[in-house]
């Protein structure tokens, strides 16, 4: 998913430090960063710094080890703490803390108020409508600018067939290819698979389709497990977080779109427009992963009629 920020001019910073004093500011913060928040505070580094976000590895093994501080202006990831204050002053490299409900780095103090959900139930979804959306979603790809950052010709293809066919062996084989891929924060064949393991099990769950859940399950233990040493530690988050089926609210919106809770193309417009080629690469996984989910409700229709 993309690490960039949504396309508006900056807001100036107000005057609020004092040298040599904190900034204590409240924050918003996803749920999946409860073990970390509410984990006795361990210590942490930047890794990066954008005008909008600021992004903190935690020394630990469990997941998410990669925090996003991010302004209401940036993309709240589903690692994210949102923040009502703009972020200034933080370098790379710079030292910090996290744990209990408190993230410390370069002067500024964060507690966490409320909390979000990065992967808000879609309720029961009908397939006939789900299949109108697949379409059209077809036609807003073709029609955009904005393209995967990968030819879609070899492992993108053998793991779109692979998922449709039920295939671990192809699937997971395509998948093993398609990690760290890319260039960038998050590599293009990471983004395709984050949109890939959201759309199967929210899909999957929402269609009633085990077997969509299934092989989320099986793809996302092959991604996670050895994430942390073929890719982006920010990439990597984000796959532990797909694999849970967590996502960006641009990413929950058009799986909203699809499910005709929403306007579907305004939703997708608003992925597309993510980052270089994120948005289209993190499209390309839902679509796939929607084709697919499809695929196995109608097989298993079949089998029932």
């Amino acid at each position: 998913m993309t690490v960039g920020a949504h396309p508006r001019a900056r807001r100036a910073a107000p005057a609020l430090r004092v040298a040599g004093a904190r900034t204590h500011v409240n924050g918003a913060a996803s749920t999946a960063l409860r073990p970390a928040l509410e984990s006795p505070r361990r210590p942490a580094r930047v890794l990066a710094t954008f005008p909008l976000a600021v992004y903190l590895e935690v020394r630990s093994e469990s997941e998410p080890h990669v925090i996003a501080l991010v302004t209401g202006e940036g993309i709240r990831l589903p690692n994210a703490v949102v923040l009502g204050e703009p972020l200034d002053g933080i370098a790379p490299g710079a030292d910090g803390w996290v744990g209990d409900g408190i993230v410390e780095v370069g002067g500024i103090g964060v507690r966490v108020r409320r909390w979000w959900d990065p992967a808000p139930p879609l309720g029961p979804a009908d397939p006939v409508r789900l299949w109108r959306s697949h379409d059209l979603l077809s036609g807003i790809r073709e029609r955009s600018r904005r393209r995967p950052g990968l030819d879609l010709a070899g492992a993108p293809a053998l793991l779109a067939s692979g998922c449709r066919a039920g295939s671990l062996t192809d699937g997971i084989t395509a998948a093993e290819r398609l990690i760290g891929l890319g260039p960038g924060l998050t590599p293009s064949g990471d983004d395709m698979l984050c949109g890939l393991l959201i759309a199967l099990r929210h899909f999957g769950v929402a269609t009633g389709t085990p077997r969509a859940v299934w092989l989320a399950d099986w793809l996302a233990a092959a991604v996670t497990y050895d994430a942390r040493t073929r890719t982006t530690p920010i990439s990597a988050t984000l796959l532990h977080c797909a694999a849970r089926g967590e996502g960006s609210p641009e990413v929950m919106g058009l799986l909203r779109g699809l499910a005709g809770l929403q306007p579907l193309e305004p939703a997708a417009g608003r992925l597309l427009r993510l980052g270089h080629t994120s948005g289209a690469d993190i499209a390309w996984g839902v679509h796939i992963g929607l084709s697919a989910v499809l695929s196995h409700a109608a097989t298993s229709n079949g089998e029932n009629s």
